[in-house]
């Protein structure tokens, strides 16, 4: 599938989590939205704090969604819920659809943190790390802001292109926005359990 940012019909999955210290799980959480901004689909899984299954958790939610329409797919961070490493090549190859991620801050490396937090699998985590290899930087026109993004399945000027349809403020776009906003609510649900059965 290619990327036409200029498609009258565009549709994106921005996918998004929501964790807290001390949880065993986080939320991940996925929105369908339109050029239009419109929001046309919704789905939320799980993935472990820490763990090696983000790229399960990003597949299972476009699974589930079970959409043919969808033109592109942003992530929200290639690296969430606590050094949970999503790989990229292999969402793309599974899907088909050209797949990018968003970052907002420059950044050293982090094979130091792996090094230190996660001494029995380490090395499969920093192989997973440079797999991802580099990021570009993009600059928002409409917000002045920078991003960094890494990309399947596209090219830079199309990812800039749709970088520029779907934010409107500040540095994140919209479906990332929004999928990070319902992924804390649904946290929020869960903590509220909790916080009822400890009661």
């Amino acid at each position: 599938m290619k990327l036409n940012p200029f498609k009258r019909g565009l549709r994106v999955l921005g996918i998004a989590e929501s964790f807290r210290k001390g949880y065993e799980w986080s939320v991940l959480f996925g929105v369908v939205m339109r050029r239009d901004l419109i929001i046309d689909g919704s789905a939320c899984t799980r993935v472990k704090v820490g763990g090696l299954d983000a790229t399960e958790g990003v597949l299972s939610i476009y699974r589930t969604l079970n959409r043919s329409d969808i033109n592109a797919i942003l992530l929200n961070g290639c690296i969430i819920s606590w050094f949970n490493i999503v790989d990229l090549e292999k969402i793309y190859h599974e899907t088909g659809v050209p797949t990018i991620c968003v970052t907002y801050e420059e950044s050293k490396g982090l094979e130091e943190y792996l090094r230190e937090y996660f001494p029995m699998d380490y090395e499969k985590r920093i192989e997973m790390y440079k797999k991802l290899g580099p990021r570009d930087k993009v600059f928002l026109k409409r917000t002045g802001r920078e991003v960094y993004v890494r990309y399947l399945g596209t090219d830079r000027d199309s990812v800039e292109e749709l970088l520029k349809i779907f934010t409107l403020s500040g540095a994140t776009p919209e479906p990332l926005r929004v999928a990070n906003v319902m992924a804390r609510a649904v946290l929020n649900l869960i903590a509220c359990g909790k916080n009822v059965e400890a009661t």
